[in-house]
């Protein structure tokens, strides 16, 4: 069964590009393209596709606010995936709000692109490994201690020490290589402590750490080290 698209981009030739580069994956279906934002609510509406892929800038309403209307009025299980030449670090905290998909810049290489929106039609989430780390100063707690963080998010006392350290450094965007040579542990401890982190939080991939962090203020904020409750390797 075919991936059924709604394109909406006001460039036409990047528009038109998108789409072929959609319709050549064998399980694409690119069901409408559009210029503007309330054709895009249009399409939606008339064509129920599994996935909208909306321009962040576009005239009458923009990405985002197509992206918050659909998650009001829209299909059930619609995934959005916004494409945007201009990351700026509003458009990105306001789209994780609206509960986007995927977020990713127009410079990504097509077979990113095709792979952001393969992962919004299954339930998935992409966020641009470019973002990714740029969120950290914006996640960072304003609160003032740990066990402050731990009662502001449900779900977050269940983890250990180590866990929550663990946690921390995932929602910071670093990779797995990457926290093991912060914490002096093997690639599989790491793998294993993620997966407890995520089972415990009852999140579905680390994107929706990267999303619990943000919705609860949360995020390394460079005294992981200084924490006295922190378990050593």
């Amino acid at each position: 069964m075919s991936t059924r698209v709604v394109i909406a981009d006001d460039h036409a030739v990047f528009r038109a590009g998108l789409r072929a580069v959609l319709e050549a994956q064998p399980d694409v279906e690119c069901v409408a393209d559009v210029g503007d934002g309330p054709a895009a609510l249009e399409a939606v509406r008339a064509t129920a596709p599994d996935v909208a892929v909306l321009d962040v800038r576009m005239p009458g309403l923009d990405g985002l606010a197509v992206a918050r209307e659909l998650r009001r009025t829209g299909p059930a299980g619609l995934g959005i995936v916004l494409l945007t030449t201009f990351d700026t670090d509003d458009n990105v905290r306001t789209a994780l709000a609206h509960g986007v998909d995927a977020f990713a810049l127009k410079s990504l290489p097509p077979d990113e692109l095709v792979g952001a929106v393969r992962a919004a039609a299954r339930g998935g989430t992409y966020l641009d490994p470019s973002i990714t780390r740029r969120l950290v100063p914006h996640l960072t707690s304003a609160l003032t201690t740990e066990r402050a963080r731990r009662e502001r998010a449900p779900g977050l006392h269940a983890l250990t020490a180590r866990e929550h350290e663990v946690f921390r450094l995932v929602a910071a965007g670093l990779t797995n290589s990457e926290i093991g040579e912060r914490l002096f542990v093997g690639a599989q401890t790491v793998k294993t402590h993620v997966s407890h982190v995520l089972t415990k939080l009852g999140l579905r991939d680390r994107v929706h750490v990267v999303r619990f962090a943000h919705r609860h203020g949360l995020a390394d904020d460079g005294d992981i080290d200084s924490d006295p409750d922190t378990e050593r390797p």
